[in-house]
């Protein structure tokens, strides 16, 4: 497929150049195709969400949106399948509260599979985390230019607008990932029990975590699901596809996500001298007042 020269992939579920009665219905309807709690898309705003479930960056595509992992709910089938034996029966709860030992709450699990005996007893259970990517830049603008005439703008150059969108990995590391793996994973990896991480290939490959060695399926504490987003040219849409899934301990998964890799401390040297000369050569001039007692 061809990239347009705007940052918008998927508007309510379809690309802004599709026109089918479907995806017509969607934009005007403001709907979810992918699994939301409700009918309607939520994101950012209920009563004007912001529909932008990917952007295009760098001739590709990065998911945006939570929500667009739940497509088909692959994501939940590899979770269940890191989770549990073959044949177990299982299910899924969405949004559960996670406390720590004083009641507080360390946030919310996305997904929480749980799997049940015959008497429909809980005997195990995993949690699931979706991470898709901050945006830094202004994407609502050129989302409702588009939204105004789809039809119209489906071509829009906006290649030389300012604060143009781009996917922000750093910012949805540090910020999102790194604290649910310290917080939630924590607890969780107290109580023995298994994660996985759904994320976006785009994202994936700006980890450290990439860098680490794998263990096998049976030894991993946390699953890393690797999705990435593929033309369907018989459909004309962007689907779902997992491409890739890592297995590693919890322990040095933590440590390669929170701790940073140090640059060379020759360059921060030359930076504090350089501030140094600038501060002495700026200095004011000191003159010394003759003692008007004497």
């Amino acid at each position: 497929m061809t990239i347009p020269k705007h940052p918008l992939a998927e508007v309510f579920g379809y690309l802004t150049t599709d026109f089918s009665e479907r995806a017509v219905r969607y934009r005007q309807d403001r709907l979810c195709p992918f699994n939301n709690k409700v009918p309607n898309c939520t994101k950012d705003k209920a009563k004007n969400p912001l529909g932008i479930c990917s952007i295009f960056h760098n001739h590709s595509s990065a998911i945006t949106c939570p929500i667009r992992f739940r497509e088909d709910w692959l994501i939940v089938k590899d979770a269940a399948n890191f989770f549990f034996p073959e044949g177990a029966t299982w299910s899924s709860l969405t949004e559960v509260r996670l406390n720590d030992t004083d009641g507080k709450s360390a946030g919310n699990i996305d997904v929480v599979l749980v799997a049940y005996d015959e008497k429909e007893r809980i005997y195990d259970f995993g949690a699931l985390e979706i991470q898709a990517v901050y945006i830094s830049g202004n994407v609502r603008e050129p989302f409702e230019y588009y939204i105004s005439n789809p039809e119209n703008n489906k071509n829009m150059d906006w290649t030389n607008q300012p604060n143009y969108p781009r996917p922000d990995y750093l910012s949805s590391s540090r910020k999102r990932l790194a604290p649910q793996l310290l917080f939630k994973g924590g607890i969780l990896n107290s109580w023995n029990k298994k994660i996985a991480v759904a994320l976006h290939k785009g994202f994936y490959e700006t980890l450290p975590i990439s860098r680490l060695n794998p263990v096998s399926k049976s030894d991993g504490d946390i699953a890393w699901f690797v999705y990435d987003l593929i033309y369907d040219p018989d459909f004309k849409r962007l689907k779902l596809i997992k491409s890739d899934e890592v297995f590693t301990k919890f322990q040095s998964s933590l440590i390669s996500i929170t701790t940073p890799q140090p640059g060379k401390i020759d360059d921060f040297l030359k930076l504090l001298q350089q501030k140094l000369d600038d501060q002495l050569e700026s200095a004011p001039i000191n003159q010394s007042i003759e003692n008007p007692l004497l």
